[in-house]
């Protein structure tokens, strides 16, 4: 399939070269927020924002432009079609873990794992799979769900703790980290019985890796173990975090549904507002089935001094 969307970070002095490039090439420059300037030819897109910076290149000639123009002339490098050459440990064979809801007061904790080799996460690049943080719609959350699952040799698992499984763990627990790591640790397990030969987990970093590993030797299982600071570049972990999300929102929608309030993400002043609006209809102990209550935000929401809980949120 033909490249129509290509990202990547380069430094200022790289940006000021390809703006050189641009106008040599007669590109047309048009405002656009956030950027540091951005140009524009035929149907080709050339953007490059503040944050980063970062360099967007969209259009029908992308693949052309970052071959021809925009490695060998700004990066120095060829990249983009080179990802076995430039991340070979990302084609074979390991699980991809990744979590949705953390951060939420409301809803669960959503553990999500990805089984890829080689021949799996080719066709999974070839999806369009990304880090689903970097996807807004519920729509396309879902239709890429859709489409992981039904790639040939994929094996998922998914582990989704609701609120009141989730409030009485941590409440065992006591503790964030221990209580994500026993639910990697499961998701793991899963994925293990399917994928026995799997030799390696890779997620996001989170705790310590002994924490997990403490985890695994519960459920019996021993594998390479390795976290890392944006994990989601990994296309296992990008697919995990998509089906994670997936039932996330899912449950989000079905319980704003059938409790009549509209439950909002984060933990923000409207968090609070809807948390009351739950109580006012079906009772403070409503709140536990549906938010995560060592939150300060659950103190705010009862009109109580902060919980003695770890989050801030």
């Amino acid at each position: 399939m033909p490249v129509t969307s290509h990202t990547v970070v380069i430094t200022a002095e790289q940006a000021e070269q390809l703006r050189r490039i641009l106008e040599r090439d007669h590109f047309d420059f048009v405002d656009k927020p956030y950027t540091l300037f951005a140009g524009k030819k035929g149907k080709l897109n050339v953007s490059v924002y503040e944050k980063g910076p970062k360099v967007l290149i969209q259009g029908k000639d992308t693949e052309d432009f970052v071959k021809f123009t925009l490695e060998p002339e700004v990066i120095g490098e060829a990249r983009l079609g080179y990802e076995e050459v430039l991340q070979p440990d990302m084609f074979e064979p390991h699980f991809g873990i990744d979590e949705s809801g953390k951060g939420d007061f409301f809803g669960p904790l959503v553990i999500a794992g990805a089984y890829t080799d080689a021949t799996i996460a080719r066709a999974l690049m070839d999806l369009g799979i990304m880090d689903s943080k970097r996807i807004t719609s519920a729509k396309r959350i879902r239709e890429l769900a859709a489409r992981i699952r039904k790639v040939p040799g994929i094996a998922t698992s998914i582990v989704a703790i609701g609120p009141e499984r989730y409030n009485q763990l941590f409440a065992s627990f006591r503790n964030l980290n221990r209580l994500l790591a026993w639910g990697h640790a499961r998701v793991i397990a899963n994925l293990a019985k399917e994928r026995p030969n799997c030799p390696r987990a890779l997620s996001d970093q989170f705790a310590r890796a002994d924490v997990l590993a403490r985890a695994l030797t519960k459920e019996n299982v021993t594998i390479e173990l390795e976290q890392r600071t944006k994990g989601e570049a990994d296309i296992a972990v990008a697919a995990a975090s998509i089906l994670a999300r997936e039932r996330f929102i899912d449950w989000i929608d079905k319980t704003s549904e059938s409790g009549g309030v509209v439950l909002p993400l984060g933990a923000s002043e409207a968090v609070i507002a809807a948390g009351k609006q739950v109580v006012e209809r079906h009772g403070p102990t409503a709140l536990g089935k549906v938010g995560k209550l060592h939150f300060r935000t659950s103190a705010r929401i009862l009109g109580h001094s902060d919980p003695d809980g770890t989050e801030s949120a």
